[in-house]
């Protein structure tokens, strides 16, 4: 990995300033690839969530500067329209979710009732009916997944789904506790919590593949899932801390390493590069021994492979190109890595 400042710039009461960020893009060399249909999707997508989630301005902009178009496009690149649509559209509603459970301070009971709901559409769809805005959104898309998707990766993106809502849930009793986790039962905590597990489904999805169970749970695939998920996680934990902080969320590995470990802001941060690192050497060595399931089923297990990969540097390079965690800034932090912190909110 790249050498980062290890140096703080503090204000007057000794509190840090800003932090630099690692040099992700020189230890990622995997390839960025765009989605043909990126334009058409995107614009469809945002009016599709607009239009279900009820949003008018401010939010309508807020929530369409995130680019969950865009973000499928880089993490899903050889999807046809109809495909990347469903993935756009759940990338968006994804976004809505996580900040009515998080951002809007919903409560444990929330959370839960949250979790009855969606899964309850995802089970069922068709029949199923709600008033809930949530719901609703996971009706079509999900009523739109089940038209294609095989029922191993269906049935894989629902109990994904379920691993999330209940991690969602034990977050917010977190919260509500004021506990902060320790770094082990955090990572735990944070590889259900990430999403990855239903966006990994989707790969299947828009690969018209469903992979055999012997395949899905031979440990190096799981390896594999799991090294991605982590690069995605922890990168994704420095580059929403600023954010986080400013609303008091410790649920954060470098808060997380701040507080279990004793570490200052840049050390924490640092260390967190350290392990994004790590899982991105895991995931090429885990590669290099996967075995052979037969000439068809590698095809299959070769597309998914690939499209963990396009997951790793879709999510890095989609972080620069939306609002969500730098504001107007992220091109200039790209650039520079350095991030200047937000003044905490009113409790």
């Amino acid at each position: 990995m790249a050498s980062t400042a290890t140096c703080t710039v503090t204000c007057p009461d000794s509190e840090p300033a800003q932090f630099i960020v690692p040099d992700f893009f020189s230890d990622c060399r995997y390839p960025m690839r765009l989605n043909p249909h990126c334009d058409t999707v995107s614009r469809a997508s945002e009016q599709w969530l607009c239009s279900e989630a009820h949003l008018v301005e401010p939010e309508s902009t807020k929530y369409t500067s995130l680019r969950p178009g865009y973000f499928a496009s880089v993490c899903y690149p050889d999807a046809d329209a109809f495909h990347l649509k469903v993935c756009a559209d759940f990338l968006g509603w994804s976004f809505k979710l996580d900040d009515w459970l998080e951002i809007d301070r919903s409560d444990v009971t929330d959370a839960w009732e949250s979790r009855d709901c969606c899964m309850s559409a995802f089970r069922d769809p068709v029949n199923f009916q709600t008033e809930r805005y949530s719901g609703k959104m996971c009706k079509s898309f999900v009523g739109r997944l089940k038209e294609t998707g095989g029922p191993g990766c269906t049935e894989r993106f629902i109990h994904g789904m379920d691993l999330w809502f209940i991690s969602a849930a034990k977050e917010a009793d977190n919260r509500a506790k004021g506990h902060v986790n320790d770094v082990k039962s955090y990572i735990d905590l944070r590889r259900d919590l990430s999403g990855c597990k239903p966006y990994f489904a989707l790969i299947e999805f828009v690969g018209r593949i469903d992979l055999p169970d012997e395949v899905v749970s031979h440990p190096v695939i799981m390896a594999l899932e799991e090294a991605t998920n982590d690069f995605v996680s922890w990168s994704n934990d420095i580059f929403s801390y600023n954010m986080e902080q400013s609303h008091h969320s410790t649920h954060n590995l470098v808060a997380v390493l701040m507080v279990d470990q004793g570490l200052d802001l840049q050390s924490a941060v640092d260390y967190c590069g350290r392990l994004c690192n790590i899982s991105l050497r895991r995931f090429e060595e885990t590669r290099a021994i996967l075995p052979s399931w037969g000439e068809e089923v590698d095809k299959e297990v070769a597309i998914y492979v690939e499209g963990l990969q396009n997951w790793i540097t879709g999510s890095l390079q989609w972080t620069f190109e939306t609002t969500r965690y730098f504001g107007k800034d992220a091109h200039i932090v790209k650039r520079d890595r350095t991030v200047k912190l937000l003044p905490k909110q009113p409790l």
